[in-house]
């Protein structure tokens, strides 16, 4: 059987202009035009490598997750509840900062301003966001059990909190926010947390 044509490009390198792309402009606000032009490939091109747009906006979240936003999982492996908290704030802070990155935090403004075509894509970002607040609520859970945290806190409550504050925190560093700015948000959040008795 015959074979194919060997590539010739770079899929990590095509895969992280499309993830900065997306990042920058949702995944409506990105054309195929656009994609294709980053990337340096043609459309076919695109569609071998990885399917269609939808698909291609699947791996560069995937991308996203296990690089700018690999803080997220490194955070929870803290030897304390609150510890893994200020990693998760401190590693959100240094991600919408770094001047490298788009603005903001692609599960959040990936498609907040989407219309219906886009549902699946909304639906995929639900998804992703609920995975991160499912792991954060498994790390109180276990906190709760070693005695770390009162026995009374809610895990499913005090992660919803911590990651409503998380992504607050990459909405404001999008509309101008300053680090110190952010750090003072912080700052008020953690005087929320539960303190054992």
């Amino acid at each position: 059987m015959p074979k194919g044509r060997p590539r010739q490009f770079d899929i990590d390198q095509a895969l992280d202009a499309a993830l900065l792309l997306f990042w920058r402009h949702g995944y409506e606000g990105t054309s195929m035009a656009a994609l294709t032009k980053a990337m340096g490939i043609n459309v076919p091109s695109l569609y071998a490598a990885f399917g269609n747009k939808e698909s291609l906006f699947k791996k560069a979240l995937d991308r996203y997750l296990q690089n700018p936003a690999s803080y997220l999982p490194k955070a929870l492996e803290e030897p304390t509840a609150r510890c893994a908290v200020e990693k998760l704030f401190q590693g959100a802070i240094n991600m919408v900062m770094n001047p490298r990155h788009p603005d903001g935090c692609l599960l959040v403004q990936g498609a907040l301003a989407s219309s219906p075509a886009a549902a699946s894509i909304r639906k995929e970002l639900s998804l992703r966001r609920k995975a991160a607040e499912a792991a954060v609520r498994r790390r109180f859970e276990r906190a709760v059990a070693e005695g770390d945290l009162p026995a009374n806190v809610k895990a499913a409550n005090l992660a919803r909190y911590v990651l409503t504050v998380l992504w607050g925190l990459s909405v404001q560093a999008a509309g101008g926010a300053s680090r110190t700015q952010l750090k003072e948000v912080v700052q008020l959040a953690l005087r929320c947390w539960p303190e054992r008795v």
